[in-house]
């Protein structure tokens, strides 16, 4: 299974949908509680190429983006190869 990595926000709806997708995938995916900003904020803006939003999710280091990014790669079939990986 790939490694996959989720910067979210407390009462954050995407960031709750975008994890339940990633579990029923099957992924255990490490969650950065960015809610207070810190460091871990800090780096989820470089990592992702300035986005702000939440959540931001990667997967093997690559950036997939947010939650819609994330339904449009279920959607399209290529999520469950990239986890597969």
């Amino acid at each position: 299974m790939a490694k996959v990595e989720i910067y979210t926000k407390a009462w954050c709806p995407y960031c709750a949908r975008a994890m339940k997708l990633l579990t029923s995938k099957g992924a255990d995916p490490i969650d950065y509680d960015v809610t207070m900003g810190g460091k871990k904020k800090t780096e989820m803006v470089e990592r992702s190429g300035g986005r702000m939003t939440m959540p931001q999710i990667f997967i093997d280091g690559r950036h997939i983006g947010g939650s819609d990014d994330l339904a449009a790669l279920d959607a399209s079939g290529e999520l469950d190869s990239l986890l597969a990986a």
